[in-house]
Order: structure tokens, then C-alpha cells, then sequence
């Protein structure tokens, strides 16, 4: 595993936050081996495949106002919600799963890399009723279906940041017809406009203010 391209594009980072990132290795391979939250085949390219995949979701946000709120819907082991909160730690997430074992992976990472701004939920969508800035997701599901869900999680007030507030998605491959469904704006954003490695191409940062 290859923390490095980490640092390729967030070279900025603190001695804190490198050692966090340097811990996700070591943590993920461990819980992976009890409690399959990755392919284990994929595991040790969980730097490329998984936190930086995450990442590029800050690259598009780029900096942003303390407290700013986040719901990480279907976050699985902790994807993209864990490394975005490293990056951002003046800002909190909130991470939801259904599968209670991969939020208590979640949890059990965060908690043993020290952060303090993510608090957890093993649940369904319908059952989060809070509202946050921005809803951010891993290609969970399709765009027309997930726009609906999260609709209510958004919240009012916008809190002064690049991008208004709105859902924040990881997609691949053709969304047309995916797009076609949904009755808000849709913007689609290439991730080589922001991470140039050869596994990010045909994938898009998918911006839905809401």
C-alpha cells in the first residue's frame, strides 16, 4: 500500500493529519481481515482506490467554512466520510450505513485515528432527519433514485462555502439516462480535472444543489 499518492495532491497537510493517514493502512487491513468492508482483493490499493477516490471530493470543494455539516449516506466502512473528515476537521460528519458491522468499522477507525468530528448511525436514510450542507456518497445508487432520499437532509441555510449546498457524489460511466430523472440541476465534473492518475478516468464529481 502506497500512502504516498496521498500526498501528491494534498502535500499541505499536518503532522496530525499525515499520521492519520498514514494509520488507515494498518487499521483497514486489520479490520478487513475480521469484517470484509473492502474486496480483498482490493485492499492493498486502499490508498488509490478508497481514501484518494474519497478525497477528491475535497479537491472539488476546496476550502471551506468551519462547521460546515456533512451526511456521509451509505458510507460503508467509512468511505468517503473518514478521510474527508481528516482533511476537514473543523468541519462534521455524520456517517450512515444499514450494515451495522461496517458502521462499527467506521467508528472503530475513527476513534482509534483520534477524530472528533464524526459521530455515526446504523440505519436507513428515511431514519436520518437531520439536515447538513452537503449529503456525499460512493455511487450507492442511481442518481434519479438517491436525489429524492436525500432531499430532506439538506439544509436551508447556506453557510457561505464555493459550492451551495446540495448532494456531492462519486459516479462512473455513462449517467445519462441517470441524470435524465432528476429534477434538479446536475452538474457532472470529470475527476481528472482534479486527480490525474490513469484509475480516476471516466469518473465524475456530480454536483446536485439543492
Amino acid at each position: 500500500m502506497n500512502s504516498e499518492i496521498i500526498y501528491k495532491y494534498f502535500p499541505d497537510l499536518s503532522e496530525h493529519q499525515h499520521e492519520q493517514i498514514e494509520a488507515l493502512g494498518t487499521l483497514y487491513s486489520d479490520w478487513n481481515a475480521k469484517i470484509n468492508v473492502i474486496s480483498r482483493k482490493d485492499i492493498d490499493n486502499l490508498y488509490e482506490n478508497h481514501v484518494l477516490h474519497s478525497l477528491v471530493l475535497a479537491k472539488f470543494l476546496g476550502e471551506l467554512r468551519s462547521g460546515t455539516t456533512f451526511l456521509d449516506m451509505g458510507t460503508g466502512g467509512g468511505f468517503p466520510g473518514v478521510p474527508l473528515a481528516i482533511i476537514y476537521p473543523d468541519c462534521q460528519f455524520h456517517l450512515l450505513d444499514r450494515i451495522g458491522k461496517k458502521v462499527r468499522v467506521a467508528q472503530e477507525i475513527s476513534e482509534a485515528i483520534g477524530l472528533k468530528n464524526v459521530t455515526f448511525q446504523h440505519g436507513d436514510i428515511g431514519e436520518c432527519r437531520n439536515r447538513y450542507d452537503y449529503v456525499v456518497s460512493r455511487a450507492v445508487m442511481s442518481l434519479d433514485a438517491l436525489v429524492p432520499l436525500i432531499v430532506k437532509n439538506i439544509a436551508k441555510k447556506q453557510p457561505g462555502n464555493r459550492y451551495g449546498n446540495g448532494l456531492v457524489c462519486l459516479k462512473g460511466g455513462d449517467l445519462a439516462e441517470e441524470i435524465s430523472g432528476v429534477k434538479y440541476p446536475v452538474v457532472e465534473f470529470p475527476v481528472t480535472e482534479f486527480i490525474s492518475e490513469p484509475h480516476f478516468e471516466e469518473k465524475f464529481v456530480i454536483y446536485v444543489p439543492i
